[in-house]
């Protein structure tokens, strides 16, 4: 008897659901370490159960390596998420300026330097999320731009090949046109069959 596909959503009976996740954690640390021997790649897995238990496996390097170097090679877009984490915790730009307005008009009640100070945090870090914004959106436009030219290019080529198929049609056409003189070679031969 062979087995039932498994609809894949959350399974509600706690044993069952922990039955499953012992297999499938096996299955994908075995799965994780016969990809770094077959294919000699750094694998570095963590799994984290329900409960909050930690698993892991490494291969090759070890797991603080593995993780560092991917640290290193997407600086950027942790940095990004960290700046996006931020903004959404301080909330809009213009919540951001009317705190600071109030703080400012306040400015006549005692207002501590660490407020001031964390307000300016704020601004500092809503204004590094408007530039990252501001930058992907520029890269997103000059991709496009990119993407139109290449089909205005491939366009221009067809167009091109077009225009060249006319001319050689035409000159074609031009060279199958008969000049005078051969007419008349034409004609004389019929003139004196009539005439015989």
């Amino acid at each position: 008897m062979g087995r039932k596909k498994l609809e894949i959503k959350r399974i509600e009976n706690k044993s069952s659901r922990q039955v499953t996740f012992s297999k499938r954690r096996n299955g994908l640390i075995e799965k994780a370490r016969q990809l770094s021997v077959l294919c000699d790649a750094s694998v570095a897995l963590l799994v984290v159960s329900a409960s909050g238990k930690l698993y892991n496996f490494s291969s090759g390097d070890n797991l603080v390596k593995i993780i560092d170097r991917y640290g290193k090679q997407h600086a950027d877009d942790l940095k990004a998420l960290d700046l996006q984490s931020k903004a959404l915790k301080y909330g809009s730009h213009h919540e951001l300026l009317e705190l600071v307005e109030s703080k400012l008009v306040e400015s006549n009640s005692d207002v501590s330097v660490d407020s001031l100070v964390q307000l300016e945090d704020n601004l500092e870090t809503a204004l590094s999320v408007t530039r990252a914004r501001k930058t992907e959106l520029m890269l997103k436009l000059v991709d496009s731009l990119k993407e139109k030219e290449k089909l205005l290019k491939e366009e221009n080529r067809g167009l091109t090949s077009q225009i060249e198929k006319k001319n050689l049609a035409g000159e074609e056409a031009d060279n199958m046109e008969t000049s005078p003189g051969q007419i008349s070679d034409i004609n004389l031969p019929i003139t004196l069959r009539l005439l015989n």
